[in-house]
């Protein structure tokens, strides 16, 4: 075995054993994303050439306020790995606006099941307590979905045989709702667009049954502003709050929102804000700017990845998601050419 591959193997199993997912407090937080932050920026080729352009002393790096953060794009450009080990599954993002697909090399599947499981848990208790209905057709439609994996993982993990995926059969759907509604506790997991084409046929009066949705019309609707789309949706399935789910194909964790758009991260993941202007730049709470993603669950591609998203961040860890860049490119990209 490699040195290198060796080093990254041991790594690997000390992130896993020594608790990424059970971390405690933001000083534990801290500690271990300068970790992953040091070990990345020397065996992750790209994002190590994208330091190099920005001339940043990696070993002068103590804070986490002073990381440089990768943009997205590498993801659709590059493979963003931080190891030689085979690759387990490649997750692909939709790429409905036609351009290059970003694409997620997953080395180790355990630490994706064990980020979403733990993640969903935190928020929500059990999956297996819960029905898993899943209204998902722009990503049962392709292939690479991280999404569908997850949610396939939700669906097996329930006790309910009638968890499922539910493409066009929406009749079949809206009586299973209903009627599970009245029993157990149902998990409707939908994209905004689908979940819309539901309520045009039926309308609800739900109990217990959370309503996530997960964003986008995907180019089948016309976009909407998250206040209207959750107006409609809470009119529509009886409930008091829509909740939401917010991660992509280049993060191996997600957060959740359990109403008003407000996100909540686990506890080894974390969202800061960048000046729009200066990429470099992290902004205080309550300002708006470019959201930044730490996810130490990423050790084995990139944990600090800036987005395409706007945002702001709130003083109890919170954050909001306000909308998108307009221009495609985030700023310090062209910083770095590469072969």
């Amino acid at each position: 075995m490699r040195k290198f591959t060796l080093l990254l193997w041991c790594f690997t199993i000390f992130m896993k054993r020594n608790s990424v997912f059970n971390l405690q407090g933001n000083n534990e937080f801290e500690k271990m994303a300068i970790e992953i932050f040091q070990f990345q920026a020397k065996n992750n080729l790209v994002y190590k050439e994208f330091l190099t352009h920005l001339n940043i002393d990696i070993e002068s790096i103590d804070k986490v306020d002073e990381i440089p953060f990768l943009p997205i794009q590498f993801f659709k450009s590059h493979n963003v790995v931080s190891s030689e080990e085979a690759v387990q599954r490649l997750f692909l993002s939709s790429g409905t606006t036609g351009n290059e697909q970003s694409k997620h090399f997953v080395t180790d599947l355990s630490i994706y099941k064990e980020s979403f499981t733990k993640g969903f848990e935190h928020f929500y208790g059990a999956i297996e307590d819960y029905t898993v209905l899943a209204l998902l057709p722009s990503y049962l439609e392709r292939d690479g979905s991280s999404l569908i994996y997850m949610v396939n993982d939700f669906i097996q993990k329930s006790k309910n045989e009638k968890s499922g995926f539910y493409l066009n059969n929406l009749d079949e759907l809206a009586k299973n709702l209903v009627d599970l509604d009245n029993n157990v506790k149902v998990l409707l997991i939908g994209v905004s667009f689908a979940l819309l084409d539901l309520l045009e046929k039926h309308k609800f009066q739900l109990k217990n049954t959370i309503v996530m949705e997960t964003g986008g019309m995907k180019g089948r609707r016309k976009e909407l502003i998250r206040e209207e789309l959750h107006q409609i949706l809470r009119e529509g399935f009886g409930v008091e709050n829509i909740h939401s789910e917010y991660g992509m194909t280049e993060l191996l964790s997600q957060a959740y929102s359990k109403g008003n758009g407000i996100f909540k991260c686990p506890p080894w993941m974390k969202i800061l804000t960048r000046d729009t202007e200066d990429a470099l730049t992290v902004l205080p709470e309550g300002k708006s700017g470019g959201i930044n993603i730490i996810d130490l669950a990423n050790v084995n591609s990139c944990s600090f990845i800036a987005t395409q998203d706007l945002g702001k961040t709130f003083l109890n860890g919170t954050f909001e998601v306000l909308g998108r860049f307009d221009n495609s490119d985030i700023r310090g990209c062209n910083l770095m050419v590469m072969s």
